[in-house]
């Protein structure tokens, strides 16, 4: 029995399905599949993406990404559609209700008493939060989307602030933090205040401000948090993080962890867009 941990798929199920025979998956011998977030948008194959994650029932776990959080929001009426956007048909299908409630009750982050010490986000985790206190906080937020006021919460999520995160911050304020750490995060200070703009590699920090993982005396140090959301950053391992975004959508790469022995698994994407396109996978 493995468990492989997949970077942004971002609505690429060919490259999908190719990575995970690859990986020789076998649901029915127990393996499991755990996902980064953003399941879908821009590339061509959003809703088959949702459908097929959504059939391996127990032996997938996911949390949600920024994306995954704008196809909610759209399907509440709320936010901003954008050009490059592939959500229309998840939201004009015949399942979309049955396809969106599925995607509301996915968590913000992720762990498993089988793997102790690691833990799965999007985007990143604040300085002052410990791997115990950010599965908290995740919950936090996993209950009101879970909720029948969740279309309410889609309205008022959007916003850059507050950017620093603070114990005090009550209602909405509160969980928009939460949900910009978990699934926006790039760069903060050592303080924790975020920065939302800049989203190239992790060398082009503005001044006064780090990759999320390298902030000083950070308090989930001694958790292994794998993430993706950062295809500029790409592959990443470390003892302390791994980065699995490798930037399929883009023309890039999907890539697998597989966490019983570390071993990586990677598959080319069809795309090629300029950025990707001397991506080589391995």
């Amino acid at each position: 029995m493995n468990t492989y941990v997949v970077g942004d798929l971002q609505g690429c199920l060919s490259p999908l399905l190719r990575l995970l025979e690859q990986c020789k998956f076998q649901p029915e011998s127990g393996d499991r599949v755990w996902f980064a977030g953003d399941l879908v948008n821009r590339g061509q194959e959003s809703l088959a993406t949702l459908r097929f994650i959504k059939q391996l029932g127990g032996a997938a776990s996911c949390v949600l990404g920024n994306h995954d959080l704008h196809l909610l929001a759209a399907a509440a009426g709320h936010g901003r559609k954008h050009r490059s956007d592939t959500l229309d048909e998840i939201l004009t299908a015949h399942d979309s209700e049955e396809l969106i409630n599925w995607l509301r009750h996915q968590p913000l982050a992720h762990t498993d008493a089988r793997y102790p010490g690691i833990m799965m986000v999007h985007a990143g985790v604040l300085p002052q939060w410990t791997a115990d206190k950010t599965m908290a906080l995740a919950q936090e937020v996993h209950t009101v989307l879970k909720s029948n006021d969740w279309q309410n919460f889609m309205a008022v999520l959007y916003g850059n602030q507050p950017g620093l995160w603070q114990e005090s911050l009550t209602g909405t304020d509160r969980l928009r933090v939460i949900v910009n750490a978990l699934t926006r995060l790039r760069f903060c200070t050592a303080q924790g205040e975020m920065d939302f703009k800049s989203k190239d590699n992790a060398g082009s920090a503005p001044e006064g401000f780090m990759p999320w993982f390298d902030a000083p005396k950070r308090a989930s140090a001694d958790t292994r948090i794998i993430f993706g959301h950062w295809s500029t950053l790409g592959l990443t391992v470390r003892q302390d993080i791994v980065g699995l975004d490798t930037g399929c959508v883009w023309g890039g790469c999907l890539t697998a962890l597989r966490l019983e022995d570390n071993a990586l698994f990677s598959t080319k994407c069809e795309q090629a867009v300029t950025p990707w396109e001397q991506v080589q996978c391995g």
